[in-house]
This record gives structure tokens, sequence and C-alpha cells, in this order.
């Protein structure tokens, strides 16, 4: 860990719950990672659920490194990372800049852009627009432009009308062409892309297919082309790299096999994966011979502040 070395069993505050829509998972996150690093050898592991006096509790803990397990706007959008930078407590995953620029889904998608990755149309309008009329020719996707876990996603298919969002999506939402084909991710570790996941469930990859179990399938590593994986990995790395990531990130894309290379697009990236039994990059790491409290203890270790 960045300027803790001398230390052999930092005090880590696991920060977890929080107040995004994604709450109940960050606390299953939470847990789990919590229960890794008791067992990777750190004695002094406190769970702390996260709300408006987050500040003070750890002013009173006094905890030398913080693994954010939080999830969602507020958690993994730069906002407690700013909190970590003035409190000068290292902490774990990407920084502010980072973790800002990936959340917000058009402007991560400027940047895979300017690095030459490839990405679908898109455009942010407002929600009285996209339930007035199309305003992209369908099949397109709806989401919000700032959140994660599939949560508010819309799929127009041809011939339906325009959609009617719920109540609680925000005033402005993305919406992009719609990208068929085979969903893959790819995890990156440090400086390292690991392998490709095939993921398969019965219809979008949505919140329930990626929480609960039995709600999709992992296959690992995805059996693809050697040029479709090579290319996945190679994305990966550059993404993350490109929005400046550090610590632990992965990578969605869809794959329509049709297409061949030219189908092969990236969706966005996540620079707080889950960390649940059914997660995804755990996993990956597993399979590249990096167990579960391994994994969180190299997390940990690779805490810093950015400045």
């Amino acid at each position: 860990m960045a300027g803790m070395s001398g230390k052999a069993s930092p005090r880590v505050a696991v920060l977890m719950g929080g107040l995004s829509a994604e709450r109940e998972v960050s606390l299953v996150t939470g847990r789990a990672c919590a229960q890794a690093l008791r067992a990777a050898g750190y004695d002094q592991v406190i769970e702390v659920d996260c709300g408006l006096d987050l500040a003070a509790r750890l002013a009173e803990l006094k905890p030398d490194v913080c693994f954010n397990a939080l999830h969602g706007r507020w958690g993994e959008d730069g906002c407690v990372q700013g909190m970590l930078e003035w409190l000068r407590i290292p902490y774990t995953h990407s920084g502010v800049m980072a973790s800002a620029i990936a959340m917000d889904k058009a402007r991560a998608k400027e940047v895979y852009r300017a690095a030459g990755l490839p990405v679908v149309d898109s455009v942010i309008a407002r929600r009285e627009d996209v339930e007035a009329g199309h305003v992209l020719p369908p099949p397109y996707v709806v989401k919000p432009n700032n959140e994660g876990s599939s949560v508010g996603v819309y799929i127009v298919h041809p011939g339906s009308n325009a959609p009617r969002l719920s109540d609680s999506m925000p005033a402005t939402v993305m919406v992009e062409t719609y990208a068929p084909g085979r969903e893959l991710t790819c995890s990156v570790m440090g400086d390292r892309a690991l392998c490709v996941t095939d993921i398969i469930t019965q219809g979008w990859y949505d919140f329930d297919a990626k929480y609960k179990p039995g709600g999709s399938r992992h296959v690992l590593p995805a059996e693809l082309p050697d040029e479709i994986t090579a290319a996945c990995l190679d994305y990966a790395l550059r993404a993350h790299r490109a929005l400046g990531c550090r610590g632990l990130s992965r990578t969605d894309f869809r794959w329509d096999e049709a297409r061949g290379l030219a189908g092969l697009i990236l969706l966005e990236t996540n620079t707080q994966p889950g960390m649940t039994p059914t997660s995804l990059s755990p996993e990956q790491a597993a399979h590249c011979g990096i167990p579960f409290p391994e994994l969180c203890r190299w997390i940990v270790e690779d805490a810093s502040c950015d400045r």
C-alpha cells in the first residue's frame, strides 16, 4: 500500500452501503471483502455503513486506509473519493477524476473515442423528448447517464412506441444505439488484463441477472476466436489507462459474431466492480490463480491518494 509499507496490519475501514440505488449490493460486497481481508491476515477491519456523517465517523475511527466497497452515485462517481483526498486517507480503486469520468457515460465515451476504442452512437436527451417520440431509430437503449448495475435500463425494439420512463429516472438520460450480440467482460488488475468472461442469460443482463443466484451463467475463459479474445484484453487495458483508472476495473462489451472484429463494441468501464458471490472480477482473478482474500489484499496494498 502506497505510503503504508511499514505497517504489518493497517487499520482498514470497509466503506459499504451508502445512499445509492445499489445500496444492498454494496452491503453484500462490503461484507464479503471485510471477511476476505480478515482471512488474508488483517486484524483491524471495520465495516462502515456509510451515511451523511461519514467524514465525522472516519475522523473518529482514524483508519490507515479505506477499502471503497460502495457502488453507484456518491460512492464511485468521485464524490467520496474527493472527501477521502481532503481527509488524506489512502483509498482503494480509482481516484476522483477517473471515477467521475467513468460514471458519466457520455464523458467516458468521449474518452474511448479519443483512444480509438469502438463505441455505439448515443445522445443525451430530455426525458420528455424520449417519451414523446424516438430520438434515435430503434432498436436503442435508454439509461441514466450516471448509474451502474443496469439500474433504469430500457430497451426499445423496432415497432415499439416511445418508452414511458419511471418517475425515478433523471430529467436527462442517455439514448444509445442497441448493440446486439454476446455479453463479454474483462477485468484489469493494475497493468494486467485478466481474462474474458462470456455472460449467458435468458434475456437482458439486468440487475437481477447480475446479482441474483442463478441469474446468469459465466463461462471463463470465454470460448472465442483468438482475435476477439486479444481485442477484449487490449481494449479493456486501453480503456483502464485512458480513463486514468487504478487498482481493479472491469470493462463490458457486446460482440456480434456475424460481424467479426467490427462487431465488438465497448459498453462501459466499472471502476469498482462488484465483489459479491456472483461477481465477475473475483471469478476472473481466481481463474488467473488469485484467490479472493489475496485479491482483496492486493487492492488494499494498491490504495493511495491522488494528491
